[in-house]
């Protein structure tokens, strides 16, 4: 069967069939974060259609910075809208209306002065949740303020009825500290999604705003099942935190991470990288399993952080052959790195280099790829092709990476991309957080401007914020209320 007849029958249901609400587990739809969605009539047309749902009417209590979550318990119809606040309260809403169905208060939050630094107050619930699908268990970690400070601590909970499982929480902290690490809440901050892969949890810290005191980028692998720390890795030096929302990553086989500067290191000791770990988190310094700019210094001492968004892993075409997986890494000093997967080489090994932004990129990517093309689109501060903020879309081959188009774009929110079929009617959308506060809609292949708002300002929303798409409707966090849009 060609390629064209095995799509018909999608096309032709895409036409006909409203949106099935599908589960979201994990930060960007999935492991690899690549913020992608298939999304039956919402067609380039049908962009034009999008509004607000005011029939989804709902209000939560603290800052959501988290991307929302989706959750369908099983022999239920309607799904739940998961959302975690930064005052520690974890909610499910019905996706319908945006009733409350349960809501879960893990502990106090940390006020911001009883932190060294910071530029969350008070600091609770950061980092996306992940929830695991086949027991609907939903992981969170909160910052916790106890009777002994600042703890970094994992719950577990049922997504289905909110209760905190057995064995849980876990203390970081102390559970580290049994092992014989260090490790201070107070100065290691997590505002990264947490990764659920092959049983176990990870999970990515990093420092806070104002680079305050010693702290390294961190991965902690949790046994859910025994609620105990299987795994660790931290950079050699100080610093070097993963700040990406995303956080550890991976192929469905290996672990990525993307670190920060490291601060007075006089060789290179894990930052500014793109790191490939294996189960189990050894340290290895294989040159196969990093890559560092050659100018990893000069970073360094700049502040111009490679991990200030997640590298992102994906198949790319290649003509007469199979695809090949690559990394492309956005680094706040304005560049785009192409990195093979298989082996990022060690320092200065990129396939490719590219400057594709005047500005520090920090906001998640979105990937569009198909058996033909490649394509990344990311939050530009300062697109050298419009000259002005933009969203910009990247495409790459194994070894180039090229500008496909910009276009302007105010606010700085993380873009997703949409599908009628994983193939057809790709859009990308896009929040102008601090911006003008509006959602947005792009052509994928061409830029242009598909919806600009329909005069809905998404009140409060906050840097990076990320759509949350499932049965039609977009999910957005604004200060207190999760606002709903549809196309239908």
């Amino acid at each position: 069967m060609t390629r064209s007849l095995w799509l018909a029958p999608l096309l032709a249901a895409a036409t006909i069939c409203p949106a099935m609400a599908q589960n979201v587990l994990n930060y960007h739809n999935g492991v690899e974060r690549h913020g992608a969605y298939v999304m039956p009539g919402l067609t380039t047309t049908a962009a034009a259609n999008m509004h607000l749902d005011t029939a989804f009417n709902a209000t939560v209590s603290g800052n959501v910075y988290a991307q929302p979550l989706f959750w369908t318990p099983p022999g239920t119809s309607t799904g739940e809208v998961i959302v975690a606040t930064e005052s520690n309260i974890v909610y499910a809403l019905n996706a319908i209306t945006g009733a409350v169905i349960w809501q879960t208060t893990l502990g106090t939050p940390v006020p911001l002065s009883d932190l060294p630094c910071g530029n969350i107050n008070p600091e609770g619930i950061t980092g996306t949740p992940t929830i695991q699908g086949p027991t609907g268990t939903l992981f969170v970690d909160a910052l916790i303020d106890t009777a002994n400070g600042p703890r970094q601590q994992i719950f577990a909970l049922s997504a289905t009825t909110g209760k905190i499982l057995p064995k849980y929480p876990l203390d970081i902290q102390a559970a580290l500290a049994a092992q014989g690490t260090t490790f201070d809440s107070t100065t290691q901050g997590e505002r990264a999604g947490l990764l659920f892969l092959n049983g176990n949890l990870y999970i990515s810290y990093a420092g806070r705003s104002g680079d305050c005191d010693t702290y390294h980028g961190v991965i902690v692998q949790v046994k859910t099942a025994a609620a105990s720390i299987a795994g660790f890795w931290q950079t050699r030096a100080n610093g070097g935190g993963i700040w990406a929302q995303g956080g550890a990553f991976s192929d469905g086989t290996s672990i990525f991470a993307t670190t920060g500067n490291t601060m007075n290191a006089t060789s290179w000791s894990d930052g500014e990288a793109i790191i490939k770990l294996a189960p189990g988190l050894a340290h290895s310094t294989d040159p196969t399993t990093y890559f560092t700019p050659a100018n990893w210094k000069t970073l360094d001492n700049e502040d111009l952080d490679l991990g200030g968004t997640d590298a992102t892993v994906l198949k790319v075409p290649v003509a007469g052959s199979s695809p090949v997986e690559r990394l492309l890494a956005l680094g706040k000093d304005g560049n785009a790195y192409l990195v093979d997967a298989a082996n990022l080489g060690g320092i200065g090994s990129q396939l490719a280099t590219l400057a594709v932004s005047k500005a520090s990129i920090i906001t998640a990517a979105a990937v569009y790829a198909t058996p033909n093309v490649a394509m990344l689109a990311f939050r530009n501060g300062n697109d050298p092709s419009c000259n002005t903020a933009s969203i910009t879309m990247l495409s790459l081959t194994a070894t180039t990476i090229t500008q496909a188009w910009c276009a302007p774009l105010n606010g700085g929110g993380a873009p997703v991309i949409t599908t009628t079929d994983g193939v057809h009617n790709a859009i990308v959308w896009v929040v102008g957080a601090n911006g003008d506060n509006f959602l947005h809609g792009f052509d994928a292949l061409k830029g242009t401007v598909l919806f600009a708002g329909g005069g809905t300002v998404i009140a409060g929303v906050r840097n990076f914020a990320t759509i949350l798409v499932s049965g039609g409707k977009f999910y957005i966090a604004g200060q207190g209320k999760i606002y709903a849009f549809t196309y239908m």
